[in-house]
């Protein structure tokens, strides 16, 4: 075991982590510790743009911006922190390009803009250009900015240092930021690192489920860590399913495409989205594509040998602007599917893309342990936070937005309380949880269990039984159930299905064995964890759907099928204490500051 001091300690090194990483290396002492090389972050992989009322190309204001941003989370946003993020998208952008960021341009040399789903001028009366964009690859082009920016400016990165463990003191009596425990891939060993502040920037969970747009490396870790603490997640029933993933696949095809002008089609070839969107269109927000898409497909106009998808239809432009704005969906199309957008009908069906929950935060980024209190020296930014500014369903383009605004706030609060705070004592033996863990999968037979999974409690759940169990065949298992029973649209009975059948994989879980039982770069060592914080985050989104009977955003309940607000107008908390099976649930209230609720039309 190994120990290192720092000021901050960051957990992830995507496009939050990064932003975090530039502002708190400036002021403190700051390590940005990763499970994967930076530059192999999925921020990457993000592609159609970064929202900003910049009106470069046409009028808007920040206002506008806020308003799409509550209406789009059907209202479930915390109306405060959309404000601030709409008010501070401006300077997140012109940040970006004073850091060298290649945007598209337009003939004055002004950074472009398209349009967005969800994104509109005047609250509301037509699609406005709104999403600042390098082509269809943005993201990518953030990730390296940022990475580059970092480099240049000296800050310390531990590269494939894997966090499976959150340090809190708590001999003061409320618990405090104290370091994290790390498993370093490429020698086995573990690390220990002590921090005033930390910062968890660790991504989104979506390999629970079979077909998704996420890297095979989202898999929850810090929400998961976070929540072993008995600290709460919030609102992890709300996912995004994204509309226009490449049928069969879940390969991402930008909503870019339809913000410059593709239009979803079915079988027989009509825009079917004016029925169910008249004033926008393709450009509704992604909730309400991807349930008419489905509803395209259920009422038996779907296209294909098997009526199971519909068509994205990029035919009528100019084949100049899509190989100019489109490159990358462009060659996907072609290498995946054998399909030429600029010729051929692209097929396309929802893809699990986006968790709008995850751990609860304030505007400044400090994580909560209940409704008001704050663990002090603990912060959290980008898809593993919620603030909310995402609420029941994120507008396209928010998310690299999300993870500059409060990446950059994260930074610099956790390096402020740092300058005024002293380190808090570790625990006298800091690294017994992940050496427990890691031994019981690696050395031993037997994975910890998840139903009672703690840090510093260790479980002794099993360790007498001989390991039968295989990690991929329960990963199979965990992800076909997800897709078949807590996707798009969700019913108490294929909710109930999920749980259970969730509950026995736990089990099974408790039994499974790997095969590499080496110490370097053991990905079936890393594979076992990781699906251990997939389980849990798991039970945490059925169980929490099972709960909110309504139809909000991303939750689609087809026997509760309308919004109701005199019930569910609050967000969820979810919290289980450590070494305990039993999950608890509770509500947060919403704050609404400007905009009531009102009904969800485009």
């Amino acid at each position: 075991m190994q120990i290192h001091e720092y000021d901050v300690v960051i957990v992830g090194a995507g496009g939050a982590g990064m932003r975090a990483a530039l502002e708190s290396s400036k002021r403190a002492h700051t390590a940005v510790l990763t499970k994967l090389y930076p530059t192999r972050s999925h921020t990457g992989a993000a592609q159609g743009g970064m929202c900003a009322a910049l009106a470069n190309v046409e009028e808007d204001n920040w206002e506008w911006h806020t308003f799409d941003t509550i209406k789009g989370g059907d209202y479930l946003v915390d109306q405060d922190a959309a404000e601030i993020m709409a008010k501070e998208a401006i300077d997140a952008v012109i940040d970006l390009e004073n850091m060298g960021l290649p945007f598209n341009r337009t003939p004055e040399g002004k950074i472009d803009q398209r349009r967005f789903g969800g994104h509109t001028r005047n609250h509301g009366e037509a699609a406005v250009r709104r999403a600042c964009y390098a082509a269809d690859r943005t993201g990518h082009m953030i990730l390296q900015t940022l990475y580059q920016n970092c480099i240049k400016q000296d800050v310390e990165f531990y590269n494939e240092f894997y966090v499976l463990d959150l340090l809190l003191d708590e001999s003061e009596g409320e618990p405090r930021a104290a370091g994290v425990v790390a498993y370093e891939l490429a020698t086995g060993e573990i690390h220990v690192f002590s921090a005033k502040s930390v910062i968890f920037a660790s991504g989104g969970f979506g390999k629970v489920f079979k077909t998704t747009s996420n890297a095979h490396t989202l898999t929850g870790d810090g929400m998961a860590i976070v929540y072993r603490k008995g600290l709460p997640l919030e609102d992890m029933e709300f996912y995004q399913f994204h509309p226009t993933g490449l049928a069969g696949l879940g390969v991402l095809l930008t909503e870019g495409a339809r913000g410059e002008g593709g239009i979803l089609r079915n079988e027989s070839g009509e825009r079917f989205m004016e029925r169910y969107a008249p004033t926008i269109k393709d450009l509704a927000p992604r909730d309400m594509v991807s349930r008419a898409m489905l509803q395209e497909v259920r009422e038996g106009r779907g296209a294909g040998p098997n009526k199971d998808y519909v068509y994205l239809d990029l035919t009528h432009l100019p084949a100049e602007q899509i190989e100019a704005k489109l490159p990358d969906i462009t060659e996907f199309a072609r290498t995946y599917l054998g399909v030429d957008p600029i010729s051929e009908l692209v097929p396309v069906f929802p893809t699990a893309h986006y968790a709008m929950g995850g751990i609860p935060t304030n505007n400044d980024t400090e994580v909560l342990r209940n409704n008001e209190d704050i663990v002090p020296g603990l912060y959290a930014a980008g898809e593993c936070a919620c603030v909310s500014v995402h609420g029941a369903n994120r507008l396209g383009t928010n998310s690299l937005l999300d993870i500059n605004v409060f990446g950059k706030r994260a930074g610099v609060a956790a390096a402020e309380y740092a300058n005024n705070a002293k380190h808090a004592p570790l625990p006298e033996d800091p690294a017994k949880f992940v050496e427990d863990m890691v031994a019981k999968l690696r050395d031993g037979a037997t994975g910890p269990s998840v139903t009672a999974s703690g840090p510093n409690t260790g479980t002794d759940a099993g360790a007498e039984a001989e390991g039968t169990e295989r990690i991929a065949d329960i990963r199979k298992a965990m992800q076909e159930t997800m897709d078949m029973n807590a996707q798009v649209y969700r019913t108490e009975e294929t909710l109930t299905q999920a749980l259970a059948d969730i509950k026995e994989l736990q089990e099974r879980y408790t039994r499974a064995t790997i095969q590499d039982k080496g110490q370097r770069y053991n990905t079936d060592l890393l594979e076992a964890i990781e699906l251990g914080f997939l389980l849990e985050l798991a039970e945490l989104l059925v169980i929490g759907a099972l709960n909110r009977k309504e139809s909000r955003g991303g939750h689609a309940r087809e026997d509760y099928q309308t919004r109701d607000d005199e019930n569910f107008m609050s967000h969820t908390m979810a919290y289980r204490q450590p070494g305990e099976t039993e999950i608890k649930l509770d509500t947060k209230p919403v704050i609404v500051t400007r905009y009531q609720p009102m009904e969800r039309k485009y």
